[in-house]
């Protein structure tokens, strides 16, 4: 009962300073003095971001009102005003641009007030999920960073280092609220707003769209309609390929599921109706269902793939601030975020221990995005990079100390968004559907076939044709019994749908050569002419082509691929078998906007970072056939006892090349001459695996 009245007195007290702080702001956004009171070259900053701030508390009051239910020309009304200013035909003017923001107010405070303002634009998520304290605080901070800038004259301007201290102590004071709820909206069922604003939306009243605030586009309104025109059974089966995948994640793992009562549901704005059918699911298989929105704030990432999402307004505004804790990050912060990610889990150490994993739904088709370097942005220094690795791999290791790997699961599946193709997308919806969902007992049975030829491999040869000039060799496990160990896993539609693909984790030592890729889409990312160096088995050099300096070439792979690591070993080694899906990719031309999780299974793949059994190497995972798979770590993996800083990566990036680019995949026993060609100018020729060809001719 204490807990409660102590919950109650902080919503009062919240309540109280959001009046005061509205009160103050509304004045600022209004007040015709404010020149006066301001140095001149910010009035423009102060007014713009006080008016921001004041029409969210205006959303906020219409949303508890019921205003905007009146009419769907409302919501898009507001959806669009709340985005207005990071669209990309208004980014050239906003304040949340370094380089305008620098441009206008100076290198001292640009910077400073552009990292404010997009924390401040975190307003739209605290309002929609109702955390008044994460809003008021926020609220808060602008006060005392005007303040700070108020009565200096029209000459005048206060220390830089003082607004930057106000900021850091902001971020670092503040750091339990916002991670304690990121965590809690994870993984504690009580946390079931989310959940019941999907459940008690119309699933075809296009006004549900816009109840999370994310931004609304064409193609989540296009989504919303053609899942509203698909019947129950097509629903359900979509549904069903989702839950049924998670359910097999733990079987094939041999994890208790009966063990768990949480499933986190992370989802893009659109897919409200197959969700909804999904929490029923899953609600049947025993598990409560959280939904929790991907990070707003410095502190809990930014990552869109992190979470429930709407559209992003402008890829642009999510690059230039991707690295905007460079303002805080140092040895101090780190500690502190730490001490509270280990204070939050052992707090909610029940929910941790129940907690079954992520199911997943993502999208592709989106046009490849070319992001424009900018100086002006924030990024991380040298130090801080080390920084950076540090407060992951900590914070990492803290997870599964609390939410056991070897015990917890997830399941990831694709769909198109309309962007893919305008007048193709309901064609492409159901092609999609149809690789979702293949006959994985079929593809096991090939992929057998396969394992069985590779197994008596010591290593692998992959080559590229035409412009492609990969060469690679891939060192292999030896197994000591090969009539009850495997070295590849033999992976049906379980934690990575669809199916079709045969995976191992490299021995490192001799594994080296050249990794090419004409292009991927990696993250979000598009990345033109890839190239990674291996020697035994890690990075030793890399470049791109996508942009004019070699530099920025290499800072793009570094920052995206690399992840501020030094250098980063192959983690796992695939072939992918899934040759319907790369029939449809080439029938409908799409491989440049196709997603990972599907283009992985049309080719090779090499992913670099953890292996795919990072933080869970020590449970025994087995095959169909009943074979023990022996690759499950590496030489850095082998360290996660006496060194687990040094073990893990926390990353793990895929990168396929494609078939029309492949020359030969060969597998070869140095000891016994064995060699045996699995694929060769793009085609599988290895005996009983013809079938596979089919839809490539």
């Amino acid at each position: 009962m204490e807990n409660i009245w102590v919950e109650y007195d902080l919503i009062d007290s919240c309540r109280e300073r959001q009046k005061l702080a509205e009160g103050r702001i509304r004045e600022i956004a209004e007040d015709p003095q404010l020149p006066e009171e301001i140095p001149a070259a910010f009035t423009d900053y102060f007014r713009r971001t006080a008016q921001f701030i004041s029409m969210m508390c205006d959303v906020k009051k219409n949303l508890e009102s019921g205003y905007y239910d009146k009419s769907l020309a409302r919501w898009e009304t507001m959806n669009r005003k709340m985005y207005e200013d990071i669209l990309p035909e208004h980014y050239g003017e906003s304040f949340a641009n370094p380089s305008y923001a620098v441009k206008t107010l100076g290198g001292d405070f640009g910077k400073l007030l552009c990292f404010l303002y997009a924390q401040l634009r975190g307003l739209i998520a605290y309002v929609f999920e109702g955390k008044l304290e994460e809003m008021v605080s926020h609220m808060e901070i602008f006060l005392q960073v005007y303040g700070m800038f108020a009565g200096q004259g029209q000459e005048g301007c206060p220390d830089p280092a003082a607004v930057k201290d106000a900021l850091y102590w902001f971020e670092s004071d503040y750091t339990d609220v916002f991670l304690r709820n990121r965590i809690r909206g994870q993984i504690d069922s009580s946390c079931d707003g989310p959940v019941y604003t999907l459940m008690t939306l119309d699933p075809k009243d296009e006004r549900s769209l816009y109840r999370s605030g994310e931004y609304i586009t064409g193609n989540e309104t296009r989504s919303f309609r053609y899942l509203a025109s698909l019947s129950d059974e097509e629903i359900r089966k979509m549904a069903d390929t989702y839950i049924e995948g998670f359910r097999q994640g733990f079987i094939m793992g041999g994890k208790p599921l009966y063990k768990k009562r949480v499933v986190s549901l992370l989802y893009h704005a659109g897919f409200e109706r197959m969700m909804q059918a999904a929490v029923h699911g899953f609600l049947a298989m025993g598990l409560r269902p959280t939904i929790s929105r991907y990070g707003v704030s410095a502190v809990t990432g930014t990552s869109r793939l992190q979470g429930f999402s709407g559209a992003s307004p402008n890829p642009q505004y999510d690059y230039d601030h991707r690295e905007d804790l460079a303002l805080f990050l140092d040895r101090r912060f780190v500690e502190r975020k730490i001490e509270v990610t280990d204070s939050v889990y052992s707090d909610l150490i029940e929910q941790a221990h129940r907690y079954a994993g992520p199911a997943v739904l993502e999208v592709f088709g989106d046009l490849p995005f070319e992001p424009e370097a900018k100086e002006e942005a924030w990024k991380l220094t040298k130090e801080q990079q080390e920084l950076s690795v540090k407060m992951r791999n900590e914070t990492s290791r803290l997870v599964n100390e609390y939410i056991y790997g070897n015990e917890r699961s997830f399941t990831i599946i694709s769909f198109p968004l309309p962007s893919i193709d305008e007048d193709r997308y309901e064609e492409i919806f159901r092609d999609t559907m149809k690789v979702n969902t293949l006959d994985s007992k079929r593809y096991a049975k090939i992929q057998q076939v396969i394992i069985d030829a590779m197994d008596k491999g010591t290593s692998v040869r992959i080559l590229g044709r035409g412009k492609n000039h990969t060469d690679m060799t891939v060192q292999l496990w030896k197994l000591k019994d090969p009539d009850k160990e495997t070295i590849f896993e033999n992976c049906v539609a379980d934690v990575n749908i669809p199916v079709g693909e045969v995976f191992t984790s490299p021995v490192l030592k001799g594994t080296q050569g050249v990794l090419h890729v004409s292009q991927v889409y990696l993250q979000g990312l598009n990345f033109v002419d890839l190239e990674l160096h291996f020697k035994d088995g890690c990075v030793t050099g890399y470049s791109c082509g996508n942009f004019d300096s070699e530099e920025e070439n290499r800072r793009y792979i570094e920052e995206n691929i690399l992840f501020h690591h030094k250098t980063l070993p192959l983690g796992e080694f695939a072939i992918g078998t899934n040759t319907t899906a790369y029939a449809m990719i080439r029938k409908y031309g799409i491989g440049s906007r196709m997603d990972i999780l599907i283009a992985e299974k049309t080719g090779p793949h090499f992913a670099v970072g953890d292996t795919c059994y990072s933080w869970e190497e020590d449970s025994v995972t087995y095959n169909p056939d009943g074979k023990a798979i022996v690759a499950r770590e590496n030489d850095f993996s082998r360290l996660r006892n006496e060194d687990p800083a040094r073990a893990y990566f926390n990353c793990h990036t895929d990168i396929t090349i494609p078939y029309e680019e492949l020359g030969l995949i060969e597998v070869v026993n140095e000891k016994t001459g064995y060699r045996k060609e699995i694929i060769k100018d793009g085609h599988f020729v290895l005996e009983g695996t013809e079938e596979l060809n089919e839809p490539l001719n």
